[in-house]
């Protein structure tokens, strides 16, 4: 009797300890695939960081710690490599950053927000031309910016707009590839039933926009005025035709000063100083709008 009872218990207790094996098999499996993606994640980060990293310690050492090569402590050289970039009678840094965030800030709100009315006629309404009216966006889409560019240099010259910053910014309400990827994004997340509803209530066309498309479009909107600033923001082909005076000098047309300088006359300290002080709006930028994606996100998925 107690052999068959034995023999029993030892028959439940074998798949209970296969199962109990597989459970820890899978578990230890899933633990070393973490691993793994979290080895390559901070691998990763760290290939995205040290760039930057690099550049803000050259920014305290003088030209010739640099030329001896890398080093991970910082130098005691800000502040006069601040002075000397400060300092410069040919070149007027301070200027430059107003220039470049009063251009890209106004260009990455047009370019959005008019991407965006744009879209949402395309998406909502029914009329005759609607299929011309998107196939031709798209292709101007493919017409390459330097090409259309020529075309307004030639237009602003001879209206006598050189030197202000309306041919940079104008041109930024027709943004194909914003309202194209405003558009997908609207026709995923933007539930016509919804507007229609808000119609029947008696709400404007403009109040729709504002109040009920616009919140919902956070994300992406928030997405493409990243894109659109540190488009503008790197921008030279265009100011460089446009802002001949040096008192509308931007960003990257003091950069094509200081390469196109006497090589051998460089001051490193100096040169990684002024790519600190372009980088730093760019990624105060990110860091607001980042916020505003994530959160566009969580609220989209909390009420979904």
């Amino acid at each position: 009797m107690n052999k068959t009872m034995n023999s029993e218990m030892k028959n439940i207790s074998q798949p209970i300890n296969n199962k109990t094996k597989k459970q820890k098999s899978i578990k230890r499996s899933l633990l070393i695939k973490r691993i793994l993606i979290y080895a390559v994640l901070i691998f990763i980060t760290f290939l995205c960081i040290i760039p930057f990293y690099i550049m803000i310690i050259n920014a305290t050492r003088a030209s010739p710690q640099i030329q001896q090569g890398f080093s991970f402590i910082p130098g005691d050289q800000l502040v006069n490599n601040w002075n000397s970039m400060m300092s410069m009678s040919s070149i007027q840094v301070g200027r430059a950053v107003r220039n470049s965030l009063l251009i890209s800030s106004i260009t990455s709100f047009l370019t959005t927000y008019f991407s965006a009315l744009t879209a949402y006629s395309i998406f909502m309404y029914r009329f005759k031309g609607r299929n011309f009216a998107f196939m031709f966006i798209l292709f101007v889409m493919m017409i390459p910016n330097q090409i259309s560019a020529l075309g307004l240099v030639a237009i602003a010259y001879k209206i006598n707009m050189v030197n202000t910053i309306i041919p940079l910014v104008i041109p930024a309400i027709a943004s194909p590839v914003t309202f194209f990827y405003i558009k997908q994004y609207m026709e995923s997340v933007l539930n016509k039933e919804l507007i229609e509803s808000a119609r029947i209530d008696g709400a404007g066309e403009i109040r729709i926009f504002h109040r009920m498309v616009l919140p919902i479009m956070k994300p992406a909107l928030a997405v493409q005025f990243i894109f659109a600033f540190v488009s503008s923001w790197n921008n030279f082909f265009l100011p460089s035709l446009i802002l001949t005076d040096a008192s509308y000098q931007t960003i990257p047309l003091i950069f094509n000063l200081l390469r196109s300088s006497n090589p051998a006359t460089f001051d490193l300290g100096l040169i990684y100083m002024l790519l600190t002080v372009a980088i730093l709006p760019l990624l105060v930028v990110y860091l607001l709008f980042s916020k505003m994606i994530i959160s566009g996100l969580t609220a989209g998925s909390v009420k979904g």
